[in-house]
């Protein structure tokens, strides 16, 4: 049995019998991520509308659930997705998020891709801790669809924090992609950032 190494990726090895099985080599990410999904069903409690759907924690795990999944832009009206860090659970009376905030993106009268850009370029920044020292701050995100506009939500969990929560709030913003965005970090106060 012989081990050939192909550049970054994968080890294949070769067995005596001339069939191969590939080992994908998995790219690891600072944290284990829980994706829920919320359908608002007026018959159940609010907590019984959100469900727990997967963990990941690679690289590689992430994009096989981002490419199998509902695209965000495609989810029902009143229907979120939310992405947080494994064990925080996506509403204000979890304790990582009793004393944080949100930094709330709001994108009026979006198209689906729009939806879908401006998602996928917030969870690749959190999962990828593209916030550097401030990406310790944050819980988690959430894109809610509504009837007339798209929400996305970006949790931290100390609002004390100011250096971190505007360094954060000043990175979100940069999903944009030609809409009129509103940005406010949301813990009592609303303070505007940027208005398009």
């Amino acid at each position: 049995m012989a081990l050939v190494q192909k550049p970054d990726t994968e080890v294949i090895e070769k067995t005596d019998t001339n069939t191969t099985e590939a080992q994908i080599v998995k790219h690891p990410l600072q944290h284990t991520w829980t994706l829920w999904y919320f359908e608002n069903d007026r018959s159940r409690k609010w907590e019984e509308n959100q469900r727990e759907v997967i963990d990941f924690n690679t690289v590689e795990d992430f994009w096989c659930l981002f490419n199998h999944i509902k695209p965000a832009g495609e989810l029902k009206n009143s229907s979120d997705y939310s992405l947080f860090k494994k064990g925080i659970r996506p509403m204000w009376e979890d304790d990582a998020n009793k004393n944080g905030g949100r930094w709330l993106i709001n994108i009026d009268k979006p198209t689906r891709d729009e939806i879908n850009l401006c998602w996928l370029e917030l969870v690749l920044c959190m999962i990828g801790e593209a916030f550097d020292e401030a990406s310790d701050e944050i819980c988690g995100a959430v894109v809610s669809i509504r009837a007339k506009a798209a929400k996305l939500g970006l949790w931290t969990g100390n609002a004390n924090n100011e250096k971190a929560v505007k360094y954060i709030g000043l990175r979100s913003v940069e999903c944009k992609n030609g809409k009129t965005l509103k940005a406010g970090f949301l813990n009592g106060v609303i303070v505007w950032l940027k208005e398009v």
